[in-house]
């Protein structure tokens, strides 16, 4: 009795230890969550790049995977996210972010950190200079709300027309109290803009767009945007209550870091503005 007692007090102490055993490796394994890709929307230039940058040669060093989804619009990438099928996007401005959220609805996403600004500049293939622009040119200009209205303040603080006094970067074609030249504004959805070059006399087109369309703003523009005191720089955003996300933390840290300064610098060479050290 006493040998049969003593197998079976052995049996349950070896379960006890297994058991133990078994939460302890359960509690310091990661969780599903820490150890998946950060799935992460961007628009293809710069900020697909940049987070190319990031995951080829910063990520692995803090333990971040990123999983990059490109889009060409600036309206998925949002909707996406509210929905969940990313975990954040990169590709947006604090004014864009907070008329989407005004106009569309839907989940609350919240703002995490600056990275670059894309100086918004104005192009044309029939002139040289914007004092060039003759009566009754037409210009073609974003159709979102914020860019459009940053559209029209460019064009105001290059003595091309006057707005509403106050009005500021909400101004639309309305707001428009001086135009000496009698330009015509065509409002075109926001990609559209480098294609438009051909057949209207000059475009107001965002940085990325520029880019993409093989334009370098910093040379080709006729009048760009100044980099000092903008407050359209593009950043990191997350769903509400996902800012604490290791992997957010994480991937927050890199974007604001020297490394991904310096690789903005050396790659847009002022077509692009590193937002680092800017008010968040």
């Amino acid at each position: 009795m006493r040998k049969l007692f003593g197998a079976m007090a052995g049996a349950v102490l070896a379960l006890v230890l297994t058991a133990c055993g078994s939460g302890s490796t359960e509690s310091a394994a990661p969780t599903p969550a820490a150890a998946a890709p950060l799935k992460v929307g961007v628009s293809p230039v710069p900020h697909a790049e940049i987070l190319k940058y990031v995951s080829d040669s910063l990520a692995a060093g803090v333990g971040l995977k990123l999983e990059i989804v490109e889009f060409t619009d600036y309206v998925q990438p949002n909707v996406q996210l509210q929905e969940g099928q990313l975990d954040a996007n990169y590709f947006q401005h604090r004014p864009y972010l907070a008329d989407f959220l005004a106009s569309k609805g839907g989940e609350k996403l919240t703002y995490v950190q600056d990275v670059h600004v894309e100086p918004l500049g104005l192009y044309s293939r029939k002139i040289k200079s914007v004092s060039e622009l003759s009566e009754g040119a037409t210009v073609a200009v974003p159709n979102d709300a914020t860019n459009l209205g940053r559209a029209l303040t460019l064009l105001q603080d290059n003595g091309v027309i006057t707005l509403k006094e106050g009005v500021g970067t909400a101004a639309t074609e309305r707001d428009v109290t001086g135009n000496p030249k009698k330009l015509k504004f065509e409002p075109l959805e926001a990609a559209q803009l480098p294609r438009s070059l051909d057949d209207v006399d000059a475009a107001v087109i965002n940085g990325n767009y520029a880019l993409e369309a093989g334009l370098t703003p910093a040379t080709d523009a006729l009048v760009l945007e100044k980099s000092a005191g903008n407050p359209y720089a593009n950043g990191l955003v997350v769903r509400a209550g996902n800012e604490n996300d290791p992997r957010v933390k994480k991937l927050a840290q890199l974007l604001a870091g020297p490394e991904v300064k310096k690789f903005i610098q050396d790659k847009y060479k002022g077509s692009v503005i590193s937002a680092t050290g800017q008010a968040s």
